[in-house]
């Protein structure tokens, strides 16, 4: 059988559903429409998906690594997060990941891995803790993102920062990265956390531009091309940067989706645009956190 063809329209569509506000029902019903036929939009809907079964590139195990689920101190009770850090390691910068709008999942667990291969003390919370944690159903881990308070979510992430600079394995300098839903926290925690280290926001939300000033740590942008939903916010936002002499690098990939990072979803993952702003997110993170 052919691989069914996937149209700008249909993934389009998917953004529309895991973003703003059409349902499953409504999202399928509309790539049917696009798609020709139920079977082939049946076909094609997993592609556009996240794959849990393709999470894995770093081994869960890798001897290379020493990697826990943990607890921190958070709001209003503890926060799981899972840390990985390479083995043996003394003293490391450290690095918050930013998960998705689908919560802690393996392919985030994945990211943390990879991150702690390059040489960093990871960590990856589960901003979904105050809810019961993150659950296996992605439909319910999206609603359940839109239902956290956004006051509540930020002094998380301050704990998650104050957690990394006192850990035994980090140096105190402490930067944050961050995907989609978490790219926005990404942008959001630099206006309330004088005290990060860097920033990078992979296709994030921006910040009003009244929020800028406050914003201390270099950032580096990465956006998609054909994202057009989370690009309309950059003239205002990179005005804000340029006119608040902030540090901030900036970089638009042309021709590739949202979520264009992730690996797990077939029809979005770019990989030559990935490699590139992975190349670049390690580097800048190495030269601001030291």
């Amino acid at each position: 059988m052919d691989k069914p063809t996937i149209t700008q329209a249909m993934i389009d569509a998917y953004d529309e559903y895991t973003h703003l506000t059409l349902d499953r029902r409504g999202f399928m019903e509309k790539l049917k429409m696009l798609a020709g036929s139920a079977a082939a939009a049946t076909a094609i809907a997993p592609l556009l998906s996240a794959n849990a079964a393709v999470a894995e590139i770093i081994p869960e195990g890798d001897d290379r690594l020493d990697a826990a689920t943990i607890t921190f101190p958070g709001a209003p009770a503890a926060i799981t997060a899972y840390v990985a850090m390479p083995k043996g390691a003394a003293k490391l910068p450290a690095v918050i990941v930013i998960h998705e709008n689908r919560g802690l999942n393996a392919h985030i667990r994945d990211v943390t891995r990879r991150l702690a291969l390059e040489g960093f003390l990871a960590m990856a919370p589960d901003l979904l803790s105050p809810a019961g944690g993150t659950p296996s159903d992605e439909d319910k881990a999206r609603a359940m993102i839109s239902e956290l308070n956004g006051d509540i979510t930020g002094a998380n992430l301050r704990a998650a920062l104050v957690f990394l600079k006192e850990h035994a394995h980090s140096t105190g300098k402490v930067g944050a990265i961050g995907f989609c839903w978490g790219g926005g926290w990404v942008n959001r925690l630099a206006t309330i956390a004088p005290d990060l280290g860097a920033g990078v926001a992979y296709y994030g939300a921006q910040v009003p531009a009244d929020q800028v000033p406050a914003i201390k740590a270099p950032l580096m942008l990465h956006y998609a091309g054909l994202d057009d939903r989370i690009n309309k916010g950059i003239p205002d936002y990179e005005a804000a940067l340029k006119a608040n002499g902030k540090d901030y690098q900036l970089f638009l990939y042309d021709g590739v989706n949202h979520a264009f990072n992730n690996d797990t979803s077939a029809a979005r993952y770019d990989k030559a645009a990935a490699d590139l702003a992975w190349g670049r997110t390690v580097e800048f993170l190495k030269a601001k956190l030291g």
